[in-house]
This record gives structure tokens, C-alpha cells and sequence, in this order.
């Protein structure tokens, strides 16, 4: 068994190190963290699709999607959406639906969810249909120098670019949801049932955790007996366990297929952080064969000559990118390849690994290493500090919010 620490990834360096942080956390008011969508388009007014914009405290995306399903008897499978927001703080996004008139729409009464408007349009939302998200983030208990270190680390972030880690929300409450999908990736059943299960003392919930406890002594029916209902997966682990307690393969073969594909994605999540956590010093420069980002479409070239594009990497036109590895990944050259091949042999792991068995549905893609930041400031409010920002899709508000208080 792998302890708690080990199963953490290993804490990133900051691109602002040398600036002193604020301090202070995002406490559980669901107004200290607000984000809002900005759409790629707005709706024409006309079409078969209804284009809700609402404002949801406390839910998943998901579970949003599910009441607002069952409510107006739809399948939830036919609900649109642009992007995915977790259940933390209020956000503001769009969903659409097709066939529903926009007076039942209006009648929605639903716990946590607010409409705020209604509109047609002739498509059905899908997923990266927005720009990126205006986010309004408030810390509380920060040090006396906040507002001064805060606004010198923004504008480091805003020359620079921000540091397009994923961060610690991508490994699952555990935190430990790359170990799964490493060992998964290796075929390792028997070490990716053991994280799965997980640590004692990384859950708060007491029966949970004495289930963990007793799966680590190998008392199997207990652990089952303790495990809480709402853990299903790991209920149906433990079953099959109980009946053949050596059989992993087949222990792991309740885990649904969507929630692996999960575990997958948090590992390759984790080796991209990697890659820019060690390019983090130059962030802002390019390298003979990198893979430059074009920021205006997501598109990809091979940079061959430094001084020709070193100008356009200046204006935050283009970046270096990072790999998240997968069959069709477009790959760097030179030096670059030599650092992400690396990457891989230190876990033991070739780019042949992701062509194979599990990883069959990772294909792999390009990521920019830097992300720009827009329209960001931050002001002193009552026993805390308010900061507000835009970044595009895909990245995360921690990426810049751990920057600024240096606690995570």
C-alpha cells in the first residue's frame, strides 16, 4: 500500500515565487466563488433548441442537468451543455434543450437553481461552445500585505501568462485519482483496487474511513459492512471481492467505464503538470521544436526557427505546449521530445503504453503550458481580498489563485 503522501502529487512550484502570498482560503460561502460562462455565440432568438441560462449554488453540472431533466420529463442525455462546473461556490452557465416551450422553462422552480434567461436558437449546445470564464474569487483571513502582493503577482501573470497546471481538483477527493489511472494503464489490478479504495485519513467520514481501515488489514466483509451507501463503486469492489478475494481483474471490472476513463485522464492531467512545472522558468519562451500553441485557434506547427517566432510568443500569439499523452498525439522534436519521452521513462511508461488495452479511448491532444489572463484586479473587501478574472476554456481559477496566496 502507497501512504497518503505518496498519493498526493507533489506540490508545484510557483512562477511568482520570489513575491511573498497572501495567505488566507476560500471559505465555505458559496458567494466567495463565482464564475460565469462567456459564450461562444449568443442564441439567434429563433430554432428548436432552448437556450436556459441559469445560476446554480451547491451542484455539479450534472445534477443540474438531472433535476432540470426530470422536472420538465426530458432525458437528461438530450440536455446540452458548453462546459462542466463542480459543485463548489455559484455559477452561472447555459444549458439547452430541445422541444420544451419556453413557458415550462419559465414555471422551473428547483432547489439551487435560478433562470435567468430564456432563449431559442438552431443548435444544441455541446461541450467547449464557450470562450472561457469571468471568475470572482474572495479570500478571507489574508495577511496586511495582500492587496500589494496581489496586485504585483497579477501583473507578473499578465506579462507571463498563467501557469496552465490542472492542479489538485483534477485527482479526485482522495487525491489520488492518477494513481488509479496509472496503475490502470499498467494493468496493475491489484495496486489500482488499493487506491481506489483509498487512505483512512483522507476521508472525514468516519464510517468510511474505518472501512478503509479494515480493507488495509484485509478484513474484506467488514470492510464492506462499514463501506457508506452513497460509495457504490467501491460497495461493488468489495462484493466481488468477498467472493474471490484475489481476483482484481475482475474486482475492477465493476468500475464503470466512464469513471475509468476518468482515472485515465487525471494520470495524463498529472504528467502534463509535470512538463510545466519543468519548463515553468521560461513559460513565456519558445524552443527549436516545440509544438507552438496558436492562442487565436487552438491550432498546432512545429517551431523550427527560434528568432522567427520568438515575437509572436512575446505577444502571447502562440505558446510552447505540453503533451497529454495518447495514440494520436502529435509529437515535438529535438529537446523537447527528449524531456517528454522522459517524463514517461520515469514512470516506467512508453508513448506504445497508450496504444493499447485501456488506454484504447485516450487519443491524446496538445496543451498550451500558459494560458492568458484578461480584465484581472483585485480590491480589499470586509476581512478579505475580492480578485477578478477571465481565463479561457479549459483552464482553472486555481491556477492563478494559488499563485497569489502561496497556501497550495
Amino acid at each position: 500500500m502507497t501512504s497518503r503522501d505518496e498519493n498526493r502529487p507533489t506540490m508545484h512550484p510557483y512562477l511568482t515565487a520570489e513575491i511573498p502570498g497572501s495567505g488566507g482560503a476560500i471559505k465555505e460561502s458559496a458567494d466567495d466563488f463565482i464564475v460565469s460562462e462567456i459564450p461562444a455565440y449568443l442564441p439567434c432568438g429563433s430554432g428548436e433548441h432552448l437556450y436556459l441560462t441559469i445560476e446554480k449554488r451547491g451542484l455539479t453540472t450534472l445534477e443540474a442537468i438531472r433535476r432540470i431533466a426530470g422536472k420538465l420529463k426530458v432525458s437528461d442525455r438530450d440536455v446540452g451543455y458548453a462546459g462542466m462546473k463542480d459543485a463548489v461556490g455559484v455559477t452561472r452557465q447555459t444549458i439547452s434543450l430541445q422541444g420544451v416551450k419556453p413557458e415550462a422553462a419559465l414555471a422551473l422552480q428547483l432547489e439551487g437553481i435560478r433562470l435567468l434567461s430564456v432563449a431559442r436558437h438552431t443548435n444544441k449546445l455541446k461541450p467547449g461552445h464557450l470562450k472561457g470564464n469571468r471568475f470572482q474569487i474572495t479570500l478571507r483571513g489574508v495577511a496586511a500585505h495582500a492587496a500589494e502582493s496581489a496586485a504585483a503577482i497579477l501583473q507578473i501573470l499578465r506579462q507571463r501568462g498563467v501557469p496552465n497546471y490542472f492542479g489538485y481538483q483534477r485527482y479526485g477527493a482522495q487525491g489520488n485519482s492518477h494513481l488509479i489511472g496509472a496503475a490502470l494503464l499498467r494493468n496493475d489490478w491489484r495496486t489500482a483496487v488499493d487506491c481506489l479504495i483509498g487512505e483512512a485519513d483522507a476521508v472525514r467520514d468516519g464510517e468510511w474511513s474505518s472501512a478503509i481501515a479494515a480493507y488495509q488489514r484485509g478484513d474484506l466483509e467488514e470492510a464492506l459492512r462499514c463501506m457508506p451507501r452513497h460509495c457504490r463503486t467501491e460497495r461493488d469492489l468489495l462484493q466481488r471481492l468477498v467472493a474471490r478475494p484475489d481476483a482484481w481483474d475482475k474486482a475492477f471490472a465493476v468500475v464503470h467505464p466512464r469513471l475509468r476513463k476518468l482515472y485515465l485522464s487525471a494520470f495524463q492531467s498529472c504528467l502534463f503538470d509535470k512538463v510545466v512545472a519543468q519548463r515553468l522558468v521560461a513559460i513565456d519562451q519558445i524552443m527549436v521544436g516545440d509544438l507552438a500553441w496558436k492562442h487565436v485557434n487552438g491550432a498546432c506547427f512545429l517551431v523550427e526557427d527560434v528568432d522567427l517566432e520568438a515575437p509572436r510568443a512575446a505577444n502571447f500569439e502562440i505558446s510552447a505546449s505540453g503533451p497529454m499523452f495518447g495514440s494520436r498525439m502529435k509529437q515535438p522534436a529535438g529537446a523537447v521530445l527528449a524531456l517528454e519521452e522522459q517524463i514517461l521513462a520515469d514512470e516506467g511508461l512508453s508513448l506504445d503504453d497508450f496504444r493499447a488495452g485501456h488506454a484504447c479511448c485516450l487519443e491524446g491532444e496538445r496543451r498550451p503550458l500558459r494560458v492568458p489572463l484578461e480584465d484581472a484586479g483585485c480590491r480589499v473587501v470586509d476581512e478579505g481580498l475580492q480578485l477578478e478574472f477571465t481565463l479561457p476554456k479549459g483552464s482553472y481559477a486555481t491556477s492563478v489563485v494559488r499563485e497569489i496566496s502561496k497556501t497550495f
